[in-house]
């Protein structure tokens, strides 16, 4: 008869802070980006349906959503309720609270993640090394003067993996649309606030009043050239008298 190998320690129970705190493991900073429209609502609640499927535990954050209220929204219909944030969250302190108060914080879903300080993306990234956290944020690329947010650029330089959400958006034209233009009165400014919260909308019908602000995705060309749709006197077209 052989003596039966002792068997590996199995918890029986997992800590309020989640099992990679007592058996760290790597975790990872990854960002998702892409223009307005591309998805990357629809994708951080499709993230956190699979990590949470996986038994594991989420916190949702998010600032400035289109709903006007704490929660991460989609344009084609799907929404959650998440933690509203701002400039002066400090997120590791969030997180840590969560602990103190016995919930399992195993990942982090960040949406708008473009408004985060740049500060803030470090806190994330500190969470990731010290704490074991994965961290999902998903973001603009460029505001509307086609410019990193300072957010933005802070992933780009820190994060582990950085995705362009592959959803294409097309500019009116048909070409990929890849920078947000911000329309006031109908028309295309350049100059103003780097956060006006709004939502892309289509351009309104002939006759009816426009929104007071609005965003539209363009294409480089017609970016550049401030035009929001066809005119009159397109390429190849005569003006009509």
């Amino acid at each position: 008869m052989t003596q039966r190998e002792p068997e590996d320690h199995v918890p029986t129970s997992v800590p309020a802070a989640g099992d990679r705190r007592r058996f760290p493991a790597p975790a990872h900073l990854v960002f998702f980006h892409g223009p307005m429209d591309c998805g990357k609502s629809t994708l951080a609640l499709q993230v956190d349906h699979n990590q949470s499927r996986q038994g594991r535990h989420g916190l949702l954050l998010t600032q400035g959503d289109r709903s006007g209220a704490p929660r991460i929204s989609s344009r084609v219909g799907l929404s959650q309720d998440a933690v509203e944030i701002d400039g002066g969250t400090d997120l590791r302190l969030l997180v840590r609270g969560r602990w103190a108060d016995g919930h399992r914080v195993d990942y982090l879903i960040v949406d708008e993640a473009q408004f985060l300080d740049p500060g803030q993306v470090d806190q994330l990234a500190e969470l990731v090394d010290e704490s074991h956290v994965d961290v999902y944020a998903f973001g603009l690329t460029t505001d509307f003067r086609a410019r990193l947010f300072p957010g933005t650029q802070r992933l780009l330089e820190v994060a582990d993996t950085v995705e362009r959400v592959q959803v294409q958006v097309l500019c009116w034209c048909g070409l990929p649309a890849r920078l947000n233009a911000r329309v006031v009165d109908g028309v295309m400014v350049r100059e103003g606030a780097t956060v006006v919260v709004a939502d892309t909308a289509p351009p309104p019908p002939l006759g009816t009043a426009e929104p007071e602000v609005r965003y539209q995705v363009l294409c480089r060309r017609h970016y550049v050239r401030g035009e929001l749709g066809p005119t009159a006197a397109g390429p190849g077209q005569l003006a009509l008298s």
